[in-house]
């Protein structure tokens, strides 16, 4: 069994940690019994967020009698010190806890520090003295922020997207972690959905000794593949090394990691899908993104505002309506029988 020890926190866990998003679309029934499987077989991660609707709850609900031998992460969107305390309340209720171990800025546009004006910072501190955290964590998908929070020193734990689609100035990232002695938490291992082979996510990872990947679980068959790999976990080969080569080559550029921090849309654009449609098609079956359901979400392209609201919230810097444009032109390619998918 491969594990992993975050940094100066000491919380040392097997290599599969639960990201609690997608169970924030199923129901609590499925959610629990999720959860509760990913424990007894030795899932001992769980990282969760204020802004994922119920999935806190629905975590609360499943490891509430298991509490004392689970690491629980969690997140604040919070712009003060004063609503940071007030989502952490509502984070220890949901979660039926006294106490979450890793509490995370939740993608900030800074890199939140004593003395700064928003008052952020000195709630941890102050959440940290009463015990009601553990450790001080932020996560996020902007490079500059990243690197500030590291050099910092304030940080025990970064979450940041890592996948084998990185690049070097990710890869420099864990890097500059582990020289920190600061845990790093990989999301989005599995680039969105993007990535289709689980074994070749996991096995790019585990060639780092400080990363711990959460992955997003929303079926069991999912969850069962990642259990699989506690007992046997998956290691670089040539094959993988190959596909990975292959993937770089056809994902490398400009493309939407399908993140959502440029939702909502002022004209109800679903853009952290309808910007990378044209990729969806290619790597996952096409029938499920062709239906009419999805041929109606991408026909309201054709309304865009041009208000680019969308760049500038989007962490990579895309600009995300022509993105939006080509994806949609693409579409109606496949649509018309002019381009074959899968």
């Amino acid at each position: 069994m491969d594990t992993v020890t975050l940094g100066s926190t000491n919380i040392t866990v097997n290599k599969n940690g639960f990201g609690a998003l997608p169970i924030q679309r199923i129901a609590a029934e499925d959610a629990v019994h999720l959860a509760r499987k990913a424990f007894g077989a030795g899932i001992t991660f769980f990282d969760t967020a204020r802004w994922y609707s119920d999935s806190e709850e629905k975590l609360g609900e499943a490891l509430k009698d298991v509490r004392d031998r689970v690491y629980i992460a969690t997140k604040s969107g919070a712009q003060n010190g004063e609503d940071l305390k007030k989502d952490l309340e509502t984070s220890l209720h949901n979660l039926c806890t006294d106490h979450i171990d890793i509490y995370q800025f939740h993608n900030p546009s800074f890199c939140p520090k004593p003395g700064d004006g928003t008052g952020l910072y000195e709630a941890m501190l102050e959440a940290k003295e009463q015990g009601k955290i553990r450790h001080i964590g932020i996560t996020n998908h902007r490079l500059a922020v990243a690197k500030e929070a590291i050099a910092s020193g304030l940080y025990e734990t970064l979450q940041f997207p890592f996948c084998y689609l990185a690049i070097d100035k990710d890869i420099e990232l864990v890097n500059m972690c582990k020289e920190k002695n600061m845990g790093f938490i990989a999301m989005k291992a599995l680039s969105g959905g993007l990535i289709n082979n689980a074994k070749a996510a996991y096995a790019f990872e585990a060639q780092f000794d400080n990363v711990l990947p959460i992955w997003g679980v929303q079926k069991e068959e999912e969850l069962d593949e990642f259990i699989s790999f506690i007992k046997e976990p998956p290691t670089m080969t040539e094959e993988i090394k190959a596909l990975i080569a292959h993937d770089k080559e056809e994902l490398s550029g400009d493309f939407c990691r399908g993140c959502g921090y440029c939702m909502p849309c002022p004209a109800g654009i679903e853009i952290n899908n309808c910007a990378r449609m044209s990729l969806m098609l290619r790597r996952a079956p096409s029938a499920g993104w062709l239906t009419e359901e999805w041929q109606n979400k991408m026909t309201k392209i054709e309304e865009c505002l041009h208000c680019n609201k969308c760049m500038e919230k989007c962490p990579y810097s895309l600009h995300t309506p022509d993105l939006l444009q080509k994806n949609y032109e693409d579409f109606q390619k496949v649509l018309r029988g002019e381009v074959s998918v899968s």
